[in-house]
C-alpha cells in the first residue's frame, strides 16, 4: 500500500509540473506578491513605524499564507474535477489502489507544494522583507499543514459539486475567498454583523486565522486548544461527509 501510494504521489508531482503556467500560479505567484508588496511599503514607511506596523508583522503573512492554503485547493479541485471528466478517477479506482490511497496521494502532493511555497516565502522574506520579525518557523508551519489539511477537506466536497473541470476554480473561489474575509483576516469579528459573526464561527478559516497568527508570535500551543480543536472537528466533518457525496465518475 505505501508503496503504491508513494509511486502515485511522485506520479501526480511530476504531472503538476509539466503544467509550467499551474506550477507558477500556486508556488511562484505568491511569492512575487509578497516580495513586491514588502518592497513597496519598505520604501514608503519609516523602518520604525515598519517594525511596529502590526498588519506587516503579522497580518500580511498570514494573508500570504493563507492565499498559498486556497490557490492550494482550488489546484486540488482543477485536478480532481480534470481526472473525473477524462475518466481518470474511474480508470484509477479501478487499479488494485484503495480509493484511500488515490485521494491521499494528492492531499500529500498539496502539502508537499504548500511547504514548499512557504519555504521559498520565508527565504525571500528574510533577504527583502524588512520587518525586523522573529519568525517561530516550525510552530508556523505545522499550525500551517494543520490548516492546509482542514482546508483541503472542503475542496474535497467542492471538487464533488462542480458540474465541469471548466467550472473548477470559478466555483471554488466563490466558495474559498469569501470565507476568508469573515474570518477575522481583514477586521475584527466583533465588527460584523451578528449572523455574519455566527457564520464565521462555524468556518474552518477563522480558526485558521487565530492558529496562524498566534503561531506567527510566537504564542503556546496551549492558547490555541480551542482552534486545533475545531479545525480538527472541520476536518472529521468534512472529510466524512465528501466519502459521502464525492463522485468518481
Amino acid at each position: 500500500m505505501m508503496r503504491g501510494l508513494w509511486k502515485l504521489t511522485w506520479i501526480e508531482i511530476k504531472v503538476f509540473l509539466r503544467e509550467p503556467m499551474g506550477a507558477f500560479g500556486t508556488i511562484l505567484f505568491p511569492v512575487i506578491i509578497f516580495l513586491v508588496v514588502g518592497r513597496v511599503v519598505g520604501r514608503r514607511m519609516d523602518p520604525s513605524a515598519l517594525a511596529s506596523s502590526s498588519f506587516i508583522r503579522v497580518g500580511w503573512p498570514v494573508i500570504m499564507s493563507l492565499i498559498i492554503v486556497i490557490s492550494t485547493v482550488l489546484s486540488l479541485v482543477t485536478i480532481i474535477s480534470i481526472y473525473r471528466e477524462g475518466g481518470i478517477l474511474k480508470r484509477l479506482r479501478a487499479t488494485p489502489l484503495r480509493p484511500q490511497t488515490i485521494l491521499t496521494a494528492h492531499v500529500i502532493v498539496k502539502l508537499l507544494l504548500t511547504a514548499a511555497t512557504l519555504v521559498l516565502l520565508v527565504l525571500a522574506g528574510k533577504r527583502y522583507y524588512p520587518t525586523g520579525v522573529q519568525l517561530h518557523f516550525v510552530s508556523f508551519t505545522i499550525a500551517l499543514v494543520i490548516s492546509t489539511c482542514a482546508i483541503l477537506s472542503i475542496g474535497f466536497i467542492i471538487a464533488s459539486m462542480v458540474p465541469t473541470a471548466r467550472f473548477a476554480q470559478p466555483i471554488g473561489a466563490a466558495i474559498l475567498y469569501p470565507m476568508l474575509t469573515i474570518s477575522g483576516l481583514f477586521f475584527p469579528l466583533a465588527v460584523l454583523p451578528p449572523f455574519l459573526r455566527a457564520v464565521s464561527r462555524l468556518l474552518p478559516t477563522t480558526y485558521a486565522v487565530s492558529l496562524l497568527e498566534g503561531m506567527w508570535i510566537g504564542d503556546p500551543w496551549s492558547a490555541h486548544l480551542g482552534d486545533l480543536a475545531a479545525l480538527a472537528l472541520a476536518f472529521a466533518v468534512c472529510t466524512a461527509l465528501s466519502a459521502k457525496v464525492f463522485r468518481w465518475e
